[in-house]
C-alpha cells in the first residue's frame, strides 16, 4: 500500500505537517502525566480509523514503558479495571471530542467535570489541545490513506 500523497515532501502537506508537529511538541512540557497523551491519542485514533496513529502511538507508549495490557484494553476503557479515575475521565473527553458529531450538544458538562476533577486549567487545556491535534493527524493520515506497520518509535523526534 502506498500513500496517496507523500504529505512529508509535498510542499503544502509538508508545511501544515510541520505546524502540527511543532504544536504536539510544544505539549511535552505540560504537567500532564506521560501516559495521558499517549491513550487519548491511541483511543481517538482507533476512533477515527486511522492505522497509521494506532501505530505510531502504541510503539511510543511501549517504548516509553506502558504495558501491553493496558494498550490492548484502550479500546474497551470502559469494562478494563487498569485505567485510574484520572484516565478514564481523560479517555471519556477524548471520546466525546473525537465523536462531536454523534452528540447533539458535542462534549458533555457532565464528561468536562468530570476531568475536571483530575486536571487543572492548564492540564485541560493541554488534553484539549492533544485531543484536537489527534484528529488532525488522524484525518489527514487516513485522507491519504497512510500505510502503517513501519512506524519506529521516536521516528519523528
Amino acid at each position: 500500500m502506498q500513500a496517496r500523497i507523500d504529505i512529508l515532501t509535498n510542499p503544502v502537506s509538508a508545511k501544515v505537517v510541520k505546524h502540527l508537529a511543532a504544536a504536539a511538541a510544544g505539549l511535552a512540557q505540560t504537567t500532564l502525566p506521560p501516559a495521558t497523551p499517549e491513550l487519548v491519542a491511541l483511543r481517538a485514533s482507533q476512533i477515527n480509523g486511522c492505522a497509521f496513529c494506532v501505530d505510531m502511538h502504541t510503539k511510543d507508549a511501549t517504548h516509553a514503558g506502558e504495558s501491553a495490557i493496558r494498550l490492548n484494553l484502550v479500546a474497551t476503557w470502559r469494562e478494563a479495571t487498569v485505567f485510574t479515575d484520572a484516565e478514564r475521565a481523560a479517555l471519556e473527553l477524548a471520546e466525546q471530542g473525537t465523536r462531536i458529531a454523534d452528540a447533539s450538544q458535542g462534549v458533555s458538562d457532565e464528561a468536562w467535570a468530570e476531568a475536571a476533577k483530575y486536571y487543572d486549567e492548564d492540564q485541560l487545556a493541554a488534553l484539549v489541545s492533544v485531543i484536537t491535534l489527534i484528529n488532525a493527524f488522524n484525518r489527514l493520515n487516513v485522507l491519504v490513506q497512510q500505510p502503517a506497520g513501519d512506524y519506529k518509535p521516536g521516528q519523528f523526534g
